[in-house]
């Protein structure tokens, strides 16, 4: 390995030496880690290891590891299988390609075991923290004093028959009579309009037509009438209106 190194795998995470996967191929004896430390520093040529029974002492340890943790396992595997891919690096030959140099490569590994690393120690230091009801304990708030209430209440008679009026009030039935209004239809001051404004020469104003009563509702009554009923002449070409300006008195003629 002249021109490959990979880096420093030492960021992983410990492991026990009953856990430890060590290999027995040609041109290594001993375990993984340590053949990859040796990679580094090029004391050991790649292209002697044999990555077929790499892979078979791989499975084997794996499958006579009952209890081993699953965190491990998969360490051992990047690690063989970067050992895979740097030795096919040095047996293919070197071409211009996309793909990232061996070197990043290894720095990028690297990166996301010091990750993986700080990920495991993270939740270790959360797991071993102190928690409350086993380790603390909440500061106790006092009780403080029961308050009982009881409610007396005081009436008179009027109170009572005051209560009983508005009750009754809001169940009894609402009765509305409509109060009989005196008015003029239109229909009445249609035909009493055209008979009087017939009989008077020249313009005269809608207010002198309006009918002599004492009562003020039915005088407005009749001047609204009046007024729609002069309109509805003026329509039929019976009658012609006339304001010089505005809000001034309407002046009515026959046509």
């Amino acid at each position: 390995m002249n021109d490959l190194s990979i880096e420093n795998f030492e960021d992983a995470p410990e492991i026990a030496e009953s856990q430890r996967l060590t290999l027995d191929i040609d041109g290594w004896e001993g375990p993984l880690d340590l053949l990859l430390s040796l990679a580094r520093s090029q004391k050991v040529d790649l292209r002697e290891i044999s990555i077929l029974a790499l892979v078979e002492q791989y499975l084997a340890f794996i499958n006579d590891a009952k209890a081993l943790k699953l965190e491990i396992a998969a360490d051992y595997l990047v690690m063989a299988a970067w050992l895979a891919y740097l030795k096919s690096c040095l047996l293919l030959p070197r071409e211009e390609q996309e793909d990232p140099s061996p070197e990043e490569l290894a720095l990028r590994l690297q990166l996301r075991l010091q990750r993986l690393n700080a990920m495991r120690e993270a939740g270790a230091r959360l797991m071993a923290r102190n928690r409350i009801g086993r380790d603390v304990f909440l500061r106790g708030a006092p009780e403080g004093l029961r308050v009982i209430r009881k409610s007396q209440w005081q009436a008179d008679f009027y109170d009572l028959i005051s209560a009983y009026g508005q009750i009754k009030a809001r169940t009894e039935p609402a009765v509305h009579v409509i109060a009989h209004r005196p008015v003029m239809t239109l229909e009445d001051a249609l035909v009493r309009l055209e008979r009087m404004i017939g009989t008077v020469p020249g313009w005269s104003t809608l207010k002198s037509f309006m009918p002599e009563s004492a009562d003020g509702g039915y005088r407005k009554s009749a001047l609204a009438s009046s007024f729609v009923a002069a309109l509805e002449l003026a329509r039929m070409g019976k009658a012609q209106l006339r304001q010089e300006e505005a809000f001034e008195d309407l002046m009515v003629r026959a046509a």
